[in-house]
């Protein structure tokens, strides 16, 4: 009897973190796998063509969490999760990131005495206003094996005294899902459905609600972006999210272009020949780090320090006027490097900690896909 481990996936961001983990146990075939969907995004546009993309299978187990508060969505999965763990009896949950279905499935397995393995452990923020800071350090202290991306972060979980012993250090899994698709992404040449020129444009993504929910900031970012597009043309995909908070009031400027939300190929075409990304979300602060794309974040804080010290992330601040620095910073020098161990192998190296885990040394020791990490 091989193993049983069941993944947990809720959100868009959990897809490219997930995949490459869930490929690399199945090609080295020595557990069973099933996936589990909390429902949390089920929007096929944020759902469905990832699946399709991303060669994940469908889920062995839907639910239907839907939208709601956080304590509602979290509840919800809570429900739902438990009925599944019990009904599967996995030795081990595989949770990814920080969305509410990462803390619902870390909180669910730990209840019924279920082992936890949180992948992309140890981002911190230090703003505790931000609801993924809760789901994020709450996983790791439930987890049983924390899978780190960058130094900081065993540095974080450190910090907090969790013991080294549950740390592995493998590397950025999202990173894997982005190399294996770049070539690809790149002949779709998206950007000429948009009629842009390559290295040309601001691509742009925003969807927080420390930003969207505020009325006043997003009528001065759709403002301050159209100043930005008179020098540099603007691409607005518009998550569901920020496209219910545009009020039928609210002015947007001729030159910004909104369209509907992209699959993940389309998006990352578009990412690879920006002249610069502007965004809130974590995950594209990494994927510009990895692509050397200029990036720009909105937002007062960021958990990807990494992206900052060694990547292509600038700062602004939750204060859109800073928007109109971007066209004169992209003028100045930069220099970046690709974080450690962002190299497209961190799945395997996620698929290796995982066995060890799970059927023990003699599993570190018989792999074949590279070495695993302790913290230092």
């Amino acid at each position: 009897m091989r193993p049983l481990i069941a993944h947990v996936v809720g959100a868009r961001p959990n897809y490219m973190k997930m995949a490459p983990v869930h490929a690399a146990l199945a090609k080295q075939g020595r557990v069973e796998q099933r996936l589990i969907h909390t429902g949390q995004h089920y929007d096929p546009r944020l759902k469905d063509v990832f699946f399709a993309e991303l060669g994940l299978p469908q889920p062995d187990v839907e639910l239907t969490v839907g939208s709601g508060s956080h304590a509602e969505q979290t509840a919800r999965a809570l429900v739902g999760l438990e009925h599944a763990f019990g009904e599967l009896g996995p030795e081990l949950v595989v949770v990814a990131g920080d969305v509410n279905s990462t803390l619902a499935g870390a909180l669910a397995a730990a209840k019924l005495g279920i082992l936890v393995c949180h992948v992309e452990a140890g981002l911190r923020s230090f703003d505790w206003s931000m609801p993924e800071e809760h789901n994020r350090r709450i996983a790791d202290h439930l987890s049983s094996l924390l899978l780190t991306h960058s130094q900081q972060a065993n540095e974080n979980l450190a910090n907090e005294g969790i013991d080294e012993s549950r740390v592995r250090y493998v590397g950025n899994t999202m990173i894997d899902t982005l190399l294996a698709h770049a070539e690809s992404a790149r002949a779709t040449r998206e950007w000429e459905r948009w009629n842009l020129m390559p290295r040309g444009y601001l691509l742009v993504t925003l969807h927080r609600p420390s930003l969207v929910d505020d009325e006043y900031l997003l009528k001065e970012t759709m403002y301050w972006l159209g100043q930005v597009a008179n020098e540099l043309p603007v691409l607005f995909p518009v998550h569901p999210r920020t496209r219910a908070r545009m009020q039928s009031d609210l002015h947007v400027p001729d030159a910004v272009q909104l369209i509907e939300p992209l699959p993940y190929r389309a998006f990352l075409a578009l990412e690879l020949e920006a002249a610069a990304v502007l965004t809130d979300s974590g995950g594209v602060q990494e994927e510009t780090t990895a692509l050397g794309i200029p990036c720009f974040t909105l937002r007062a804080n960021t958990e990807r320090p990494v992206t900052v010290s060694e990547g292509t992330n600038t700062l602004l601040g939750l204060e859109p006027s800073s928007i109109a620095a971007i066209p004169g910073l992209l003028a100045a020098p930069r220099r970046h490097r690709v974080p450690h161990l962002w190299d497209g192998r961190a799945g395997k190296r996620a698929a290796n900690a995982i066995e060890a885990f799970v059927l023990g040394a003699d599993a570190e020791a018989n792999t074949t896909t590279g070495p695993v990490g302790r913290a230092p």
